[in-house]
């Protein structure tokens, strides 16, 4: 995520026509804001006393091509999203049932494009590592 927001972000601020990402734009991934992620934890801690585990996702997926288009609503970045299928997809399907904590009465209430434009929000304050946005192809 931080290198796609960075990738569309100086798209935007070059005036390049094109983005180019790695893959088909067809796997699937799942994301959790990580407000969301501490609240299910104390949510588990007051209300979860079993010994089985507990996955704590949001129980849905999005394409990376869907993921790139958001990221680049939120960035505002206008042009083509360009695919390099030379490099790997990855992973088809990265997405893990969160049925038990759904069924305990807990969801999720940050939304993707909320949780993109917090990253973005920071990301124009300086607050993104370096580091992070290397880290990841895509």
């Amino acid at each position: 995520m931080p290198a796609l927001i960075r990738k569309a972000h100086e798209a935007k601020a070059s005036g390049a026509k094109e983005i180019v990402v790695w893959g088909t734009g067809t796997p699937l991934r799942e994301f959790l804001h990580a407000d969301d992620c501490a609240d299910a934890l104390v949510f588990l801690l007051e209300n979860y006393s079993g010994e089985e585990h507990v996955n704590v996702g949001s129980g849905t997926d999005i394409s990376t091509l869907d993921l790139t288009k958001l990221v680049c609503k939120v960035v505002g970045f206008d042009g083509e999203i360009v695919h390099d299928v030379s490099k790997p997809d990855g992973t088809p399907r990265k997405l893990m049932s969160a049925d038990k904590l759904s069924t305990m009465g807990w969801t999720p209430k940050i939304s993707l494009e909320d949780g993109i434009r917090d990253a973005y929000d920071a990301f124009l304050a300086g607050n993104f590592s370096e580091r992070a946005s290397a880290e990841s192809p895509h």
